[in-house]
This record gives C-alpha cells, sequence and structure tokens, in this order.
C-alpha cells in the first residue's frame, strides 16, 4: 500500500494507467456477464449447446463418450493450471532480482526507466492476475469434476424417468457445465489482461493502449466473432 501512494504522488500518470487497467478489466468482466444473460454471445450460445448435450445424454444407457468429452475438457483445464503456477515462480524469481530485470529492459526503444519500487509494483500486479486466473482454473477443474458426478448420478433411461425428472436434471448438469466453463473463461480473460500489464514495462502509454486494445479484442470474438455467428447459424438451422 505505501508503494502504491508513493507511485501515485511521485507519478500520476502510472497511477491513472492502473486506474483505467482496473476499470477496464472489473468494467468488461461485469458487462459480458450482463450482456450475456439477454444477448446472443458465446457464452449464451454455448450453454444452449450444452443443454441438448444433456437432453441427448440422458437417453442414453451407455455414458462413455460424455465422460471422456469432459476429461478432455479437464486436461486442458488442468494445463492452464499448472502453467500458471509455473508463470508464478518465474515471476517472483524476477522479483527477486529487479536490478537485472531493469538493466535488461532499458536499453530497448520506447522504455521509461522506472525505479525499483514500480518495478516490483508491476511485478506485483502481474503476480495477483495470475494468482486469480489460478484460482479461476482450479475452481473450474473442480467443477467439471461434478459434472462427471452429476452425469454418473443421472437416471438412465431403463428407469423410465419422467420428461419433467429429465429435463430438470439436464438442466442442472448444463448449468455447472457453464460454470465451469465460464471459470475457465475468466481465467483465460485475465491471461489477455497480463499481457496488456506486460506494455507497462515499458511506459504508461503503452499499457492503457494495449488494455483497450485487450478490452476490442474480447469483445469482437465474444460477441461479434465469425465463431459467434457460425454457432447461431446451426442453432437456426436445427429449429
Amino acid at each position: 500500500m505505501e508503494k502504491l501512494l508513493l507511485l501515485i504522488q511521485n507519478n500520476w500518470l502510472n497511477a491513472f494507467a492502473i486506474a483505467w487497467f482496473l476499470f477496464c478489466f472489473r468494467g468488461y468482466m461485469y458487462y459480458a456477464a450482463s450482456r450475456a444473460k439477454h444477448t446472443s454471445c458465446l457464452v449464451s450460445m454455448l450453454h444452449m449447446y450444452r443443454t441438448e448435450w444433456m437432453l441427448r445424454m440422458m437417453t442414453r444407457e451407455v455414458r462413455i463418450a460424455d465422460t471422456t468429452a469432459i476429461a478432455n475438457l479437464e486436461r486442458t483445464v488442468a494445463f492452464f493450471a499448472s502453467t500458471t503456477i509455473l508463470v508464478l515462480a518465474g515471476l517472483i524469481t524476477v522479483m527477486s532480482s529487479a536490478e537485472k530485470a531493469i538493466n535488461l529492459v532499458q536499453d530497448l526503444p520506447f522504455v521509461v526507466v522506472a525505479t525499483r519500487q514500480e518495478w516490483e509494483l508491476k511485478l506485483l500486479l502481474l503476480i495477483v492476475l495470475f494468482i486469480y486466473a489460478f484460482f479461476k482454473f482450479t475452481w473450474s477443474l473442480r467443477q467439471y469434476g461434478f459434472v462427471s458426478v452429476m452425469i454418473g448420478a443421472a437416471p438412465l433411461p431403463a428407469e423410465n424417468p419422467s420428461e419433467k425428472q429429465v429435463r430438470a436434471h439436464a438442466e442442472r448438469i448444463a448449468t455447472m457445465a457453464s460454470m465451469a466453463a465460464n471459470n475457465f473463461n475468466l481465467g483465460l480473460r485475465t491471461y489477455y489482461f497480463s499481457i496488456a500489464v506486460l506494455g507497462w514495462f515499458m511506459n504508461a502509454w503503452g499499457f492503457m493502449l494495449l488494455t483497450t486494445v485487450i478490452v476490442f479484442v474480447l469483445y469482437r470474438r465474444e460477441f461479434t466473432s465469425t465463431t459467434l455467428q457460425t454457432l447461431t447459424m446451426s442453432s437456426g438451422a436445427e429449429k
């Protein structure tokens, strides 16, 4: 906290850059979650497909293919979780040798020479971001495990469940799978925003510019991408 206050007093541009980053980071998370409730986007469309998947799963006696698909998703999340640990180890190592790192980058073009306190604050921001991503990935991993348990507990067709029971089980499992996917998505977004923080090691203007670009890229991919158009087109064709 003392380092942050000192930075605000001595360099208003860096303080403004941090404020802009936090506004974009939290603001986009809130905007994306709110808009997904009433607008077609990757999140809403994929939840619809997960519901259809689970409804079809409920009609199968053998569900090995479904559990295998969940296991594949778990492996992807586990890869990012383990990678995040390695990134955190690297950042902590760099923080312990800040002087060498400062000397290494100060001759690069457009780089504004930073004090050790400023450098450590930048590294600390990256560390916080990757810790946040790690918690999101590990929670997503656990939720996918819950999905596997819920699939195993779902009634079989031979038990003659009612249509209401089938729909209720399918929607619960699809909701849990979407929760796992959304936490994974939050971790990935954090990786994107961590790229913007790298611009701060050059200068504050680059930091703010990269943050804005990241928001634009995320918005385009989630709300206006050709992938979304393909998912929407497939949904419309089935209707």
